[in-house]
């Protein structure tokens, strides 16, 4: 069998690349620098996991022993000061890594972009990062793909919400120019056979879907597929990409890390210059997939609850992702916590069904006002907000996304640990559980927050009033629902 390394398998692409690999017959190591999110993918024992930063030469190089194809498929979704920069050095140390180990082929994604003139900051970083592998001593293939539609898929919710969102579209002058869109399920069957291509292939192909279209017409295409009425669309040259990457944050819930990129790739014409890749790898039977069929069957797999990977998987830039000390105050670090118990009549997996559904549509149980308020705080400060939602309904996993917090931890059945990736001057962790007690249950909870100099503290104080009305209005409302549900169920269990 042939080892395969994926890095990005905690993204959207990496987490629906494994499984196919591994269908495909490919033995894979994934390179992750967090690997408690992938406790929970339904892969995660058929794999090898390889912990390292890609800015760690021996780390890097430590993973590819015994590799023969690595994919990179990892990219900023930040613009900080020198990003461009950091990129290409670490696409150089992953170069140089899979050259000493012996690697025989590099698999990159990027995206589709002009040949002449101005790139923005994040196509031209992605193209130099494209030709870094190309320079390089181990062949490489790099695909170059337009918008990416599917479930999950942050294209496709800017897409979505802002047609939803919306009667009317004042858009930039971009909603004009011409995409070439291309089916999640398309660009998965190029990234596998793109291993197997001959091994002295060292060059670029340009992937997209059957359709060329205006962004315009792909929203208009979403909303026929949608049932909604078609949305009248008005250029207007007001709209600068940063003006409109703060509208798509403040509209939909994709936060401006991710707008910023995706925006700067539609200031030009994104469409495919050759078809070379058909002869290489043919189209399947019937064809690539039309753009509404890619929207069709994403919207399906939501309405379902069927989404494998979602934009939410995304690391929020500037939030700290290392989990909670265990135990806070002998790691040196001032805390400051909000801790409730309370007993209850209903039975433990009555509050653990609550537990694990908290937010998303069921939201938290309390102080509706005030938990939107302090979402449209995080949006306008440039935060991830409360919007982002949830993947499933009623089912949690480590590295799930529940609105402004990321799951850290479950313990099915008895303890789940949110992580906030909202922006404040500290780091903050929720914490829910329920034990049995002889008829009923116990139920936890606890807040904890880790102060960042003065202004942690002070913004901790100013909370404090608050706390009484929010955390006991959730203990409340979660073990009333609980015995609710509970009820119900004993009421509808047969009479013997």
């Amino acid at each position: 069998m042939t080892r395969v390394l994926v890095t990005g398998a905690t993204g959207y692409i990496g987490g629906r690349l494994v499984p196919s690999l591994l269908d495909a017959g490919y033995e894979v190591t994934c390179l992750v620098r967090s690997p408690w999110k992938l406790t929970d993918v339904p892969w995660r024992d058929r794999v090898r996991i390889a912990e390292a930063d890609l800015a760690d030469r021996r780390g890097v190089r430590a993973a590819m022993d015994g590799v023969a194809i690595a994919y990179y498929l990892v990219h900023s979704m930040s613009a900080g000061r020198g990003f461009a920069r950091a990129e290409r050095e670490q696409a150089e140390i992953f170069a140089q890594a899979a050259a000493d180990a012996g690697v025989r082929r590099l698999v990159y994604l990027g995206g589709l972009h002009p040949r002449e003139g101005r790139l923005s900051e994040h196509l031209a970083s992605r193209a130099a990062v494209g030709r870094t592998f190309l320079d390089g001593s181990v062949p490489s293939i790099v695909l170059q793909a337009g918008i990416v539609i599917g479930s999950g898929s942050a294209s496709f919710e800017m897409i979505r919400h802002l047609t939803e969102v919306l009667p009317y579209m004042p858009a930039p002058r971009w909603v004009r120019n011409r995409v070439q869109p291309i089916a999640v399920r398309d660009v998965l069957r190029y990234l596998v056979q793109a291993g197997s291509l001959p091994g002295d292939l060292n060059r670029t192909f340009d992937i997209g879907g059957p359709d060329v279209l205006r962004y315009g017409q792909m929203m208009n295409g979403y909303a026929v597929e949608a049932g909604l009425p078609q949305r009248p669309i008005a250029s207007l040259p007001v709209f600068t990409p940063w003006l409109a990457s703060q509208w798509v944050h403040l509209v939909t819930p994709v936060p401006r890390a991710l707008a910023v990129p995706i925006i700067a790739s539609l200031q030009n014409d994104c469409v495919a210059r050759e078809h070379d890749i058909d002869r290489y790898i043919p189209p399947p039977d019937g064809g690539l997939l039309p753009y509404r069929v890619a929207v069709r069957l994403a919207l399906r797999r939501e309405r379902a609850g069927e989404v494998e990977t979602s934009w939410q998987n995304a690391t929020v830039p500037g939030i700290p992702s290392d989990p909670i000390p265990s135990d806070p105050e002998w790691a040196g670090h001032r805390v400051f916590t909000d801790e409730r118990e309370q007993h209850s009549p209903a039975s433990p997996d009555a509050v653990w069904q609550v537990i694990e559904s908290i937010g998303g549509e069921s939201g938290w149980h309390s102080a509706p006002l005030a938990w939107a308020a302090r979402g449209w705080i995080d949006r306008l400060t440039g935060g991830v907000g409360m919007r982002r939602g949830r993947r499933h309904p009623s089912r949690l996993n480590t590295g799930d996304v529940v609105d402004v917090w990321r799951v850290e931890s479950i313990d099915r059945g008895r303890g789940l640990r949110l992580r906030a990736e909202m922006r404040m001057p500290g780091r903050g962790w929720l914490e829910l559980g329920v034990r049995p007690d002889g008829v009923g249950s116990v139920y936890r909870q606890r807040a904890v927050f880790f102060p960042k100099g003065l202004a942690g503290r002070l913004y901790w104080a100013a909370l404090l009033p608050f706390h009484g009305i929010i955390f006991s209005g959730m203990l409340a409302s979660i073990l009333s629902e609980a015995e609710r549900g509970s009820i119900a169920r004993d009421s509808a269990r047969p009479r013997t």
